[in-house]
């Protein structure tokens, strides 16, 4: 796990802080997510792999691997292009692995900060969150067949949470030739508080519970904390999560609470 301040502000006003866990669980035999935190550049990413340990973990790594190497770049929309490009040959890479044997695939849910604007991308059920003024708002849909069906008006919300079908995914990176990723782009305030995990986190935690972590603790506090509920609720799967925290600038810098 990593607390540290950015390394350059995003803007006159803001500074970052960010941390990053991820764990085995208590039922899975291997941790089959891997976690990516660029603080250099304003790039953080969570990847669930799926096709069992070795298929899981190759699907989820390649991708991360693929992001790792982005340069850093001031354009916000440059460097989301970096990030599909990198998504798009990784994509390739374990799509073609699969064709040889084991079939897998990896979800991802990333962010990215530039001077003004957040951006958040996605391509499964591994979710963003941002804690804005004290309310917490879901940044990504599930691409998920359940969610299909619930866009559609087959389903209800509060049916779709208990449908056996409920973690069957519709989009994931390697399983097609092609992937889309899902996009969101807004505005960066000051206090902004994103949060990023796998489903082995959000199929746990209420959202209420998170709010009220990402409320009264910093970005690595916040981390202990939610893993330790995960682990006390089962942990029934790997957890994966990253907290950036977009702090006021002060003339001195004042760290977040651990």
């Amino acid at each position: 796990m990593r607390a540290r301040t950015w390394r350059r502000p995003v803007s006159e006003n803001i500074r970052i802080q960010a941390a990053s866990l991820t764990h085995q669980g208590l039922v899975r035999k291997a941790n089959e997510d891997s976690i990516l935190q660029r603080d250099d550049i304003g790039l953080w990413i969570v990847a669930d792999g799926m096709g069992g340990h070795q298929g899981g973990k190759f699907a989820s790594s390649t991708v991360v691997e693929a992001l790792s190497g982005i340069e850093l770049d001031h354009d916000g929309e440059g460097l989301l292009s970096g990030v599909q490009r990198a998504v798009g040959a990784a994509n390739t890479a374990i799509y073609e692995a699969s064709q040889n044997g084991l079939r897998m695939g990896t979800t991802i849910v990333g962010l990215t900060l530039d001077d003004t604007c957040f951006t958040c991308f996605w391509a499964g059920d591994s979710r963003a969150y941002l804690l804005r003024d004290a309310k917490l708002y879901r940044l990504t849909k599930d691409h998920t067949r359940v969610q299909d069906m619930v866009d559609s008006g087959l389903l209800t919300s509060e049916e779709a949470a208990s449908h056996p079908m409920a973690h069957v995914l519709s989009r994931a990176i390697g399983v097609e030739e092609q992937v889309q990723l899902g996009t969101v782009r807004d505005v960066l305030l000051a206090n902004d508080v994103f949060f990023l995990c796998s489903d082995g986190v959000h199929g746990v935690v209420k959202d209420s519970e998170l709010t009220e972590t990402l409320l009264h603790r910093g970005p690595a506090g916040a981390c202990k904390e939610l893993l330790e509920l995960v682990l006390k609720r089962g942990a029934p799967d790997n957890a994966s999560m990253i907290v950036v925290a977009c702090q006021q600038a002060t003339a001195i810098a004042i760290p977040l609470d651990q």
